[in-house]
């Protein structure tokens, strides 16, 4: 695997119930989103090279805040809450997914959103509708096709390749690429849209 030092120093900074509650808007940050199941703190984990930075759970959807990674005094990490799955009440979920609708809309410093998607079921209803804000608001997405481990390679590539077409339908920035926790693959790419999103030449 090829790691980025840099992204080892990621440290834990706060966590925001509401937007309000969110770091100043300045620097640089890249926020991660993705549906409950999708592999979103196991996959930041691995980008960081650090088992234990995002709260991992094998009850999908725990992640209910804003939480904010640092990297350094300008560049952070986002972990958005989870979408689409958690065993929550109607309103917690209206409300934490109201917060990240206005996170995405109003936050200056955000760069760019990695939107996490298992590669077995890619493009469910609030993928899509993820993408679909993103163009309307012209924010750049960089698709994650997470678990790829769980498919052979010929379904692998059948599946990014479904997506890949998909993006090309719609009016937005948009990129994909694989990616295992598992097997820690697909890492050196993200690495190098965070950079660039992050602007670290």
């Amino acid at each position: 695997m090829q790691t980025d030092n840099y992204y080892r120093q990621a440290s834990f900074l706060t966590s925001a119930a509401k937007f309000s509650q969110c770091l100043p808007d300045e620097g640089f940050e890249v926020a991660f989103a993705g549906r409950s199941n999708a592999g979103k703190s196991s996959a930041i984990n691995v980008i960081c090279d650090h088992r234990g930075l995002a709260k991992t759970s094998k009850t999908p959807g725990r992640t209910q805040l804003i939480n904010f990674f640092e990297l350094d005094e300008e560049r952070r990490l986002v972990d958005l809450p989870g979408y689409g799955y958690a065993k929550v009440s109607v309103s917690i979920k209206k409300d934490w997914q109201g917060n990240l609708a206005i996170y995405l809309e109003k936050r200056q410093c955000l760069k760019g959103l990695v939107l996490m998607m298992d590669s077995r079921h890619p493009l469910k209803g609030f993928d899509v509708q993820m993408l679909e804000w993103a163009a309307h608001i012209g924010l750049p997405v960089h698709v994650l096709l997470t678990k790829a481990d769980k498919l052979k390679k010929g379904p692998a590539s059948a599946s990014f390749h479904k997506v890949k077409s998909a993006l090309k339908e719609m009016d937005g920035e948009f990129s994909v690429q694989l990616f295992s926790s598992l097997k820690k693959t697909g890492v050196a790419e993200a690495h190098r849209k965070l950079n660039q999103w992050l602007d670290r030449a």
